[in-house]
């Protein structure tokens, strides 16, 4: 089912709330599947979770993991410029082109998967407002971004990893996770591309000004997402939205893609509940983030590259538990006896 991106925030109030839940005729289906194929209940441990997870969110009693979407966002941000990144803005630009090229991590990773790679950059000529003193985004900007998130999304598509790129984006990240769930700066930032010293200092002061700034002019999450966010962080909570009503589950790679729609677990209950944490990220307030939307990460390797190469990762999982799901025989097909 194809949905049409929102036109403004009202309208996409209504599709946040108009969200499918999950198919659970289909997940018992797959589930008494799994209680008859040859092995022991719950051998396979997460991976026989999973697969029921995906018959529950792709509405299908065998699911499915082959055709799998990356989908990259990249977005610049005016905080950058404040000295929160030991790399400056313009390596954001340079590693689109290193995607386009073919030469990026996430390349290899979905080569690795076969999957395909969508990589959206996002008005890169055009930072975001300096979020310490104003929105990051105007109501239209926001919009604008979150339609380009539901753009990559597609009937027929059997999973998404969402990913991005932007120096600052674990500086807003960081932010927008002290306005939605309170706390100190110092609580959700961390190093993210190296930042230490007098940079990591910068940081800190630039998270707590803007959560405090807004937080006296919004409580509402998805407005708090406008101005503390940013044109990569809309674009993965649109694609998120999306994915939810084209029945397509969504892995979430590290520390922005995770903050980037934790407003969905505030606007309704079970807002995040088709999305699968592909990672905990090496930045120390990710698993602060994920405990806080009871995510539990698939993997846990030490990696903080961001690009959805954690979620690539992830999507192998995937494909494991629904291709084991699907082939094993079962114990009267094989004539092999069952528990006594």
């Amino acid at each position: 089912m194809t949905i049409k991106p929102p036109v403004d925030l009202a309208g996409l109030r209504r599709l946040i709330q108009a969200m499918p839940e999950g198919d659970e005729i289909a997940a018992s289906a797959a589930a008494a599947r799994d209680a008859v194929l040859t092995k022991p209940p719950g051998a396979l441990g997460r991976l026989e979770d999973l697969a029921i997870h995906l018959a529950r969110w792709q509405g299908r009693a065998r699911p499915g993991a082959e055709s799998i979407r990356i989908a990259v966002f990249a977005g610049n941000h005016g905080i950058a410029g404040a000295g929160v990144s030991p790399y400056p803005a313009s390596v954001t630009a340079q590693m689109v082109a290193n995607f386009d090229n073919g030469g990026a991590a996430i390349n290899a990773l979905a080569r690795a998967i076969g999957a395909d790679l969508v990589v959206t950059p996002l008005d890169l000529d055009r930072p975001t407002a300096d979020f310490r003193s104003a929105p990051a985004l105007s109501e239209d900007e926001f919009i604008a971004a979150v339609a380009a998130g539901f753009a990559t999304v597609e009937p027929g598509l059997d999973l998404i990893c969402l990913g991005e790129m932007g120096i600052g984006n674990t500086t807003v990240a960081a932010a927008l996770a002290a306005g939605l769930f309170g706390g100190t700066a110092e609580e959700w930032v961390g190093p993210g591309t190296g930042a230490s010293g007098a940079v990591l200092a910068t940081k800190i002061a630039a998270v707590a000004g803007a959560a405090a700034f807004h937080r006296t002019e919004s409580d509402d999450p998805l407005d708090l997402a406008r101005r503390l966010g940013g044109r990569e962080l809309a674009a993965m909570l649109g694609a998120c939205i999306a994915a939810r009503h084209a029945r397509v589950p969504v892995i979430l790679d590290g520390y922005v893609a995770t903050a980037a729609v934790a407003p969905l677990a505030l606007l309704r209950d079970g807002g995040l509940d088709h999305a699968i944490a592909g990672h905990c990220s090496a930045e120390p307030a990710h698993r602060r983030l994920l405990d806080r939307l009871g995510l539990l990460p698939l993997l846990d390797l030490g990696m903080r590259l961001g690009e959805a190469s954690g979620a690539a990762v992830a999507a192998s999982l995937l494909r494991a538990a629904a291709r084991t799901h699907g082939e094993m025989a079962s114990f009267t097909e094989a004539g092999v006896d069952g528990k006594a």
